[in-house]
């Protein structure tokens, strides 16, 4: 007849081991003191140059303060008007496209003006929000709506519009050479949007009336 085991290394004995090594174990994390909680997502330090502005002023019928750790190339594409060009941020693979469009009657501005809605509105499936805000510069003739898109994919965060009502009419986008993620990108954003608003507060048209 078959008798179990009872001998040092028995069944019962192995298992009564087993749960003094965990128990054990159990000790010795709770001695530890330390808990794991999971890191919140981080990014890559972007270092930010001083501000510092210069001068454009040329042949086109507009001219603004921009940053010196930025540079002004015309438009030279086909599809490009007079007037047309690009404000590259190198350091951070940004571009501020500029657009112009001279008003020759009030049909010109309003049709103008829907155009730049559209171009806004077209953020509105990636965007979470989009905060207008009234350019208004009596001093400089300088009037429309400057844009702020929030949202993780917008292609462009920031986009404006400004005109004297009678002659002129400037369009600007931000745009930035990387996959959209502005999360990370907030930092920049948010240091380009202040030279945004610095040429567009230094804005001069050329007087034609």
């Amino acid at each position: 007849m078959y008798k179990p085991y009872s001998g040092p290394c028995s069944y019962k004995r192995i298992l009564k081991l087993k749960k003094l090594i965990l128990l054990l174990l159990l000790f010795a994390f709770a001695a530890c003191g330390e808990s794991y909680s999971p890191k919140p997502r981080g990014y890559f330090r972007i270092d930010l140059p001083g501000k510092s502005y210069q001068q454009f002023d040329s042949v086109f019928p507009y001219s603004f303060e921009y940053p010196a750790y930025a540079r002004f190339v015309a438009d030279t594409r086909k599809t490009a008007e007079p007037y047309w060009g690009n404000l590259e941020f190198p350091q951070f693979k940004g571009v501020l496209h500029l657009s112009y469009k001279p008003i020759r009657s009030p049909k010109d501005l309003e049709g103008y003006s829907e155009d730049a809605h559209t171009f806004v509105n077209r953020h509105i499936p990636k965007a979470t929000a989009i905060n207008p805000h009234m350019v208004y510069i009596p001093a400089n003739r300088v009037y429309g709506i400057f844009h702020e898109i929030r949202g993780r994919e917008a292609a462009s965060p920031i986009q404006f519009y400004v005109t004297d009502s009678l002659d002129h009419f400037l369009r600007g986008a931000l745009y930035f050479e990387v996959t959209p993620n502005n999360d990370s990108l907030a930092p920049v954003i948010e240091f380009i949007e202040e030279d945004i608003l610095h040429l567009i507060s230094t804005l001069q048209w050329e007087r034609r009336r």
